[in-house]
C-alpha cells in the first residue's frame, strides 16, 4: 500500500509549483482588475448608486477582459482555472487530484488576498468592493441558487472551450470563457455583484473585514460547478461516446 508521502509526491513536483505560481499570478491579475474597475467607478462617481448602469457595464467589461487574459496567460502552465469553483468542477470530474486541487484554492485565494490589499493599501481606500450585500427582498438560498446557476454556465463552457474534440474552436476558449463571465455579471450584478469565484468574495471580503452572506458566494458556485462537470462528461459529452473514434480523440485535456 503506497504511503501518504508517495500518494503526495505528485503535488510537490517542478510543474506542479510552476502550476501553482500560475494560479496564483492569473487570480491576482484577474481580481485586482476586476476589484480595481469597481473602486474606480465609485470613485469617479461617490454620489452614485452602489450599482448604477455605467458601473455594472464597466465590471462586466473588465471582469470579460481580464478573465480572458487570466485565463490565457496559464492555460498551458496549470490550466487556466483562476477560480476554486472551477478547479472543484475538475476535481469532481477526476482532471485534477485533490491534493494539487486543494494547493490550487490555496494560491487562488492568496492571489485574491493581495490583490484587494493592494488595491486598498495604495488607492488609500477606506473600504473594498464587498460581495455579499444582496437586495432586501432577496435571500441568502436566492443568491446562492442565482450564483449557481451562473457558475454553472461558466464551468460548463470552461469544459467545451477546452475540449480537443471541437477542434479548433478551443483556440479561442480564453475568450469565450472571459464573455460568459461578462455576461453574467450583466445578468446578476444588481442582485448578487456577479462573483461566481470563491476566491474573488473571499479576498475582497477578508480585506474589506466583512463575510456577511459569504456561504451564497461558496455553496452556489461549488455545487453549480460540480454539477456542469457531471453534466458535461457523462451526459453531453461523454468520453466513450461513439463521436470519440470519428474525432480520433482518446483523451481530454483540461483548461
Amino acid at each position: 500500500m503506497a504511503s501518504l508521502k508517495t500518494r503526495l509526491q505528485h503535488s510537490y513536483t517542478p510543474a506542479a509549483l510552476r502550476s501553482y505560481l500560475a494560479e496564483f499570478l492569473s487570480t491576482f491579475f484577474f481580481v485586482f482588475a476586476a476589484v480595481g474597475s469597481a473602486m474606480a467607478s465609485r470613485k469617479m462617481a461617490p454620489e452614485a448608486a452602489m450599482i448604477c448602469p455605467s458601473s455594472l457595464i464597466a465590471s462586466a467589461i473588465a471582469t470579460a477582459f481580464s478573465l480572458s487574459v487570466a485565463t490565457y496567460v496559464a492555460v498551458n502552465i496549470s490550466g487556466g482555472h483562476v477560480n476554486p469553483a472551477v478547479t472543484f468542477g475538475m476535481a469532481v470530474g477526476g482532471h485534477i487530484t485533490i491534493p494539487m486541487a486543494i494547493f490550487y484554492w490555496i494560491s487562488q485565494m492568496l492571489g485574491s488576498v493581495i490583490a484587494c490589499a493592494l488595491l486598498k493599501v495604495f488607492t488609500v481606500s477606506p473600504n473594498v468592493p464587498v460581495h455579499g450585500f444582496i437586495p432586501s427582498e432577496m435571500t441568502g438560498f436566492g443568491a446562492s441558487v442565482l450564483e449557481g446557476v451562473m457558475t454553472f454556465a461558466l464551468v460548463y463552457t470552461v469544459y467545451a472551450a477546452g475540449d480537443p474534440r471541437r477542434g479548433a474552436f478551443g483556440t479561442i476558449g480564453p475568450l469565450v470563457i472571459g464573455l460568459i463571465a461578462g455576461a453574467n455579471v450583466l445578468a446578476s450584478g444588481p442582485f448578487t455583484g456577479g462573483s461566481m469565484n470563491p476566491a474573488h468574495s473571499f479576498g475582497a471580503a477578508f480585506v474589506g473585514g466583512t463575510f456577511k452572506n459569504q456561504a451564497a458566494y461558496w455553496i452556489g458556485p461549488l455545487l453549480g460547478a460540480a454539477m456542469a462537470s457531471v453534466v458535461y462528461d457523462n451526459l453531453v459529452f461523454p468520453s466513450e461516446s461513439p463521436e470519440d473514434s470519428v474525432r480520433g480523440v482518446t483523451d481530454r485535456i483540461v483548461v
